[in-house]
Order: structure tokens, then sequence, then C-alpha cells
């Protein structure tokens, strides 16, 4: 299996390593990151500007491509430029939670949306802050499930989030609430600071990632690049007439 290994925190983040050195016992790695943190980049690239692509060597002993720019386009230059085939994108292991609707703004979660655009499965894998030795100690029952299941494979895409304390296993979600919000607080003159703030409330309904997290439970999200609501167009075809 032909493995390439992104994600939003920068190169040589510590979820990287983690994430490497247990990639590298599923087949090839090919490690392209960003030269500094990139998280809340979403799906964004860059069109009007070069930028810089130099190898590095990665503390877990693996060389990669350090890329000034977002995690999109670092897989962009993985697939367009550096000529390769892919069989899964890993994007992560991500410093914080991709839950609820925050991951829309997530460089994690992005990498991989680039990637099935691209046409390659991918996995975007986040922790919370400071529990990255849960996340490398669930990582292979993570992909036996998934394997295991028949959930990889063509045009899958996974948003996979390991909580510090697994106490309830593992459990398919959907996409719950917010998650953060912030606060704009003026600074001086014209400037103004973002302050974040959660704004989390349980549900209860565990079949949301929000709430599976928060209750114990590794959560893992199918995701669609596909963003047509079905159920709406469905509807609607009815207006569309023969010309």
């Amino acid at each position: 299996m032909s493995i390439l290994l992104t994600n939003d925190d920068g190169v040589f983040a510590p979820g990287m390593q983690v994430l490497a050195n247990w990639a590298k016992t599923l087949g090839d790695v090919t490690i392209v990151a960003p030269k500094n943190e990139q998280s809340g980049k979403s799906h964004g690239i860059e069109m009007h500007r070069p930028f810089e692509i130099r190898q590095v060597t990665l503390p877990c002993g693996l060389t990669g491509y350090s890329v000034d720019s977002t995690p999109a386009d670092c897989v962009r230059f993985a697939v367009l430029g550096l000529k390769k085939q892919f069989d899964l994108v890993i994007s992560g292991v991500n410093w914080g939670m991709n839950i609820g609707q925050d991951m829309i703004y997530s460089g994690t979660v992005g990498a991989i949306f680039e990637g099935a655009a691209l046409g390659i499965p991918g996995l975007a894998v986040s922790g919370e802050a400071n529990g990255l030795d849960s996340v490398a100690a669930h990582l292979d029952e993570v992909w036996d499930y998934i394997s295991g299941n028949g959930l990889y494979g063509p045009g899958k895409l996974f948003n996979v989030n390991v909580p510090r304390c697994v106490s309830k296993g593992i459990r398919v979600t959907r996409m719950g609430g917010p998650y953060y919000s912030d606060d704009f607080q003026q600074l001086d003159g014209d400037m103004w600071q973002v302050i974040g703030k959660c704004i989390y409330e349980d549900s209860g309904n565990d079949d949301l990632d929000t709430d599976a997290v928060m209750h114990g439970y590794i959560s893992i999200s199918p995701l669609t690049l596909d963003r047509t609501d079905r159920a709406v167009y469905e509807q609607l075809t009815h207006l569309n007439t023969e010309k």
C-alpha cells in the first residue's frame, strides 16, 4: 500500500511523528506536510504566489517534504508535483478534536477532501490536545475496524476522533452541532483579535460525533466530497423540463 501522510499542524508536529511511526507498518509512506501550522485553512489552496517546497528529515527517521502552503496544496504537490500514485491519504494526527460543524474549517479534513478530488480515499485523524498517547494506542484498532468492515476503498472518506480516555470502543457517527465559537475583541485602532471558546452542549445522542467522543467513544464519521443536498435535489428534479 502506498500511503500519503499530511496534516495541518506542520511537518515537525508531534502528531505527524505518531502517525508516521504507525503508518510505515502498513506500507510505503510519503510525507508531505505544511512548513508551519495551517489550522483553520479548510480546503484552501494557493493560486497567486510561488511557495517553498523542500526535503526534510523527520525525528522518526523518515524523509519528507515541507510545503510553505496549505494541507490541500500538500496533497496536490504529492500527486501532481511528485507524479506519485497513492492508495490512501491519512491526515493528522491533529492536535485537538475535529468534530461537529467545526470540521468544515479543518485543514486536517480539507486534506482528505483534496485527496478525494484526486481519486484517493482518506482518513482524517484527530485527538484531544495532549492526547496523542491515546491516539497511538488505538490506531491499530481503528484501522482493523475500517478494513475489517469493508469500509476502506475508492471514494471512501472518514473523519476519526479519538478521546483521551476511550471507555466505550468505536462508534460510527454523523456530524454534530458546533463545538467552538469565537468572540471578537478589539485591540488598538483597527485591529481585532479572535478569542475561541467552547460552546458544546450535550444532546445525549451518541450517533453524533460530538456526543460520542465526549462519552468515551472513538468516533468514525463517513464524509463525502459531493456537497449536493440529495434529498432536496430529488424533491426538485420535477422542475427540470426537457428542451
